[in-house]
């Protein structure tokens, strides 16, 4: 499954069907055992939510199937479903694209391209996605917090070191590595992949109770004055275009309280 919306991969109400008909089919397909998630777009692999669209257009979608709203639903889904989902990280994976890389089973990152952030407090945002009650499961509560508060880029080797990534590898070989694992994988039985998945799943998942307090502070943290005037700034200066600030958004965003 490739992300491919230039010039930047963002994410918005837009986008969510198309995600949604892929998490569905992926969850009632009874062939498929693995999906590698990656992107056309030079640069970057999936960012931000689209601050450009009507905060409307995002409340008033109805929550998924299991009660939360449609990204984290779709995302708790992906996690679950009996399919292995893995990440091919190569560019910028900042917000959504952060938080889709961790509700995948595995992640592997480009040593020079990668970036992964969770950028959102930096512009006085709480992230909605899920990454709050992943990455502490992950990596840790102090290096998640160090994540989640320093709002910085992290590169591929200190993902790596970390623990938010399975691995870094040379950009020339993340392709290779990433298809020769998913084949392997593919060539094993699927009730046996499935049912393993499904047991490792209750041993490190969180609930969706644990999930789902993110979006709703997620959506009010967006329109509080402060944020907007934080979010104005950014915009001011080229986020949600092509150039600095959206390649060095962990930069940009710890200069807006100066």
């Amino acid at each position: 499954m490739t992300f491919d919306h230039p010039p930047l991969n963002i994410f918005g109400p837009d986008t969510i069907p198309q995600l949604e008909e892929i998490v569905r089919s992926l969850e009632s397909d009874t062939s498929v055992k693995v999906v590698v998630f990656d992107s056309a777009v030079e640069g970057f692999f999936l960012t931000h939510y689209d601050f450009l669209a009507r905060l409307e257009e995002s409340t008033s979608l109805p929550p998924g199937t299991t009660g939360l709203q449609p990204l984290p639903d779709m995302l708790a889904r992906l996690s679950r479903a009996p399919v292995v989902s893995i990440a091919s990280i190569r560019g910028r994976a900042s917000g959504v694209g952060s938080e889709l890389a961790l509700a995948s089973d595995m992640r592997f990152a480009s040593r020079e391209k990668a970036i992964l952030s969770q950028w959102e407090v930096g512009a006085g945002l709480v992230p909605g996605g899920g990454p709050i009650a992943r990455l502490p499961r992950l990596i840790g509560r102090g290096r998640a917090l160090e994540v989640l508060l320093g709002a910085d880029d992290i590169g591929g080797d200190l993902a790596e070191r970390y623990g938010y990534v399975n691995r870094s590898l040379p950009d020339s070989e993340l392709d290779g590595f990433v298809d020769a694992l998913a084949r392997r994988i593919a060539s094993f039985d699927k009730p046996a992949i499935a049912e393993t998945k499904r047991l490792a799943n209750r041993a490190s998942l969180p609930s969706d109770a644990d999930i789902a307090p993110e979006w709703d502070a997620f959506i009010a943290s967006v329109q509080r004055p402060a944020t907007q005037a934080r979010i104005k700034k950014l915009m001011e200066q080229g986020f949600h275009k092509p150039g600095d600030v959206e390649n060095r958004l962990g930069h940009y965003v710890g200069q807006l309280g100066a």
